[in-house]
């Protein structure tokens, strides 16, 4: 009963994400996060967990679930001639008045919901990646199938260059799609993610691993100052993994088997937070090289970032599984 009722409220969450438009929609999850956070400081776990279970990654605003259904319900409006490109995820499409519109929304929160859930079950991998941005991406895809024309890669490639070229129209942030630009801002935001999550897990454990979330969250409510014409650059995959990075592999570099059990190592946080550096850079690249495969190829909204944390988190996963073994 509880899938049910989870599902059926995943169906408001959808409907959230396509009157605010997706990327209003994610910016909202940014807040709560820093709710949640706040409300473990202040040693309330039980809101804590509800903050960020139900509400940030759950059926309320879970980017599977609001932002998926944003992007559906973007994809579905601009098949019907309501909006000029299915690619915009910025503009609340409540002003549209279409209630077709909002209930191809509401399904897709469901849909992405069922699918995130299905996702856990897979063995290993299901415990081992980012189920949420996993759902997003996929959703997107049934998306793009459904509403987009019947293929992944189907808008009009640049006129010069190979299979990864952009252009104005084929592109998606142009001041940071340069590796020498992704790859910097890719660094130094997962070196700002590592160092906040790596701080916040050793003083406040019952966070735990839930610690890079602060960094994720300061970069989704950056999307909304995007949304609004900002020229902000898009960060969350690069703070989410690199934070992730750092905490889990302080323990392995303070020698201890939890970060609980090192506790505060200042040898061990140069280490973590120069491994979630990476990692952010990492993040960057594989965030870009999506996009241009994907995003800049086609005439809805595939999540770059989305594909670049559910990646980024296996990813984490194996090396730290490697890393274990050898040491």
């Amino acid at each position: 009963m509880e899938f049910l009722f989870m599902l059926i409220a995943s169906l408001g969450g959808g409907l959230i994400g396509a009157v605010l438009g997706a990327n209003f929609a994610f910016a909202l999850v940014g807040f709560v996060l820093l709710a949640g956070i706040g409300a473990a400081v202040a040693g309330d776990p039980n809101m804590s967990t509800m903050l960020f279970s139900y509400v940030a990654f759950g059926p309320f605003l879970g980017p599977h679930v609001a932002f998926g259904g944003g992007v559906a319900a973007a994809a579905y409006a601009a098949k019907k001639g309501y909006l000029e490109t299915g690619r915009d995820v910025g503009t609340p499409l409540a002003r549209l008045g279409k209630v077709d519109v909002m209930l191809v929304g509401a399904l897709f929160g469901a849909l992405g919901y069922a699918i995130q859930q299905a996702v856990t079950f897979v063995p290993w991998f299901g415990s081992h990646t980012d189920s949420v941005a996993l759902a997003v991406v996929l959703s997107g895809v049934v998306s793009r199938l459904a509403f987009g024309k019947p293929s992944l890669l189907n808008a009009k490639k640049p006129g010069t260059g190979g299979l990864l070229a952009v252009d104005d129209d084929n592109c998606w942030v142009r001041y940071q799609e340069k590796p020498s630009q992704f790859l910097v801002l890719g660094g130094l935001a997962g070196l700002f993610a590592a160092g906040v999550s790596v701080m916040l897990a050793t003083q406040l454990p019952s966070i735990g691993g839930s610690a890079n979330t602060l960094a994720f969250g300061v970069s989704a409510i950056t999307i909304a100052f995007l949304n609004m014409g900002g020229t902000t650059p898009v960060t969350h995959h690069m703070t989410n993994i690199g934070g992730l990075a750092a905490v889990a592999f302080y323990p392995l570099v303070a020698g201890a088997p939890t970060i609980v059990e090192a506790g505060w190592n200042p040898g061990a946080a140069v280490g973590a937070i120069l491994i979630g550096a990476v990692f952010g850079a990492v993040s960057g690249a594989l965030g870009e090289l999506f996009q241009r495969l994907f995003l800049a190829r086609g005439n809805t909204h595939i999540d770059p970032p989305a594909f670049a944390i559910w990646v980024g988190n296996t990813l984490v996963a194996v090396c730290l599984l490697v890393a274990g073994a050898a040491a």
